[in-house]
């Protein structure tokens, strides 16, 4: 993977107990861009995204992201280095406010070149948020509760953002709504990786593809390429 990538994975082996999930995955991503993670339920997109972040340490392999390795760190400092994850179900802190579930996660230090985040602008992203930022977070709607859990991520500073399945169990109109709010993150710099099971949705947003089977990237181009091989997307994805 060419240097000074934002994300970039280098021959990533990784397991859940004896079973070997992730097979030698490679894939990168620029600065500024979207990368879709597709794959059909059980392929290794979650575990993928969680390796990212620390939770499960990659038995071989490189991460790395700007040209720092970050592979090997635990989650507290891969999240230091500028790497955030909004995991699937968003696990936000259901008894604390939405100004608790932010501020929890602020980060204390950031460097120059990241954009710091606060209550208010989260609040001027999310004006639902701000409207019901005393509201206990387990009162929120569906929808709500996924905005507080992007807020949440923010509020780290982030330069790659992780987003695993940000639209599951939405309305559509919601899910119009994190679309919009991906492309607004987007135009700041932010990197993303959004792991979807609406290609559709994640194919719009994209500028990359990574398809990933049985723990091994099967596919890979950009959103056009891939939306143009339609024979591809149904063999891998079941998408007609």
């Amino acid at each position: 993977m060419p240097e000074g990538q934002a994300l970039s994975l280098h021959l990533v082996n990784a397991y859940y107990g004896d079973s070997h999930i992730l097979q030698d995955v490679s894939f990168g991503v620029g600065q500024g861009q979207v990368l879709a993670l597709l794959g059909r339920n059980g392929a290794g997109k979650t575990t993928c995204m969680n390796t990212i972040a620390g939770l499960i340490t990659p038995k071989s392999g490189s991460i790395s992201t700007f040209g720092s390795r970050i592979g090997t760190l635990v989650p507290e400092a891969i999240c230091r280095a500028g790497v955030a994850l909004v995991p699937q179900g968003r696990r936000i802190f259901r008894s604390l406010t939405v100004t608790e579930n932010l501020t929890v996660a602020a980060s204390k230090t950031v460097d120059g070149d990241r954009t710091r985040w606060d209550t208010e602008s989260i609040y001027g992203l999310f004006p639902r948020l701000g409207e019901r930022r005393n509201h206990s977070a387990g009162l929120l709607s569906g929808g709500e509760q996924q905005m507080l859990a992007i807020g949440r991520a923010l509020m780290t500073a982030p330069r790659v953002l992780l987003l695993d399945e940000p639209t599951e169990g939405l309305a559509p109109q919601i899910v119009s709504e994190v679309g919009k709010i991906i492309t607004r993150l987007k135009a700041t710099g932010m990197t993303i990786i959004l792991v979807e099971q609406h290609t559709s949705f994640a194919l719009n947003l994209a500028d990359e593809v990574a398809v990933i089977s049985t723990g091994e990237i099967v596919l890979q181009g950009t959103a056009a390429e891939i939306t143009r091989d339609q024979a591809a997307l149904e063999r891998h994805l079941g998408v007609h």
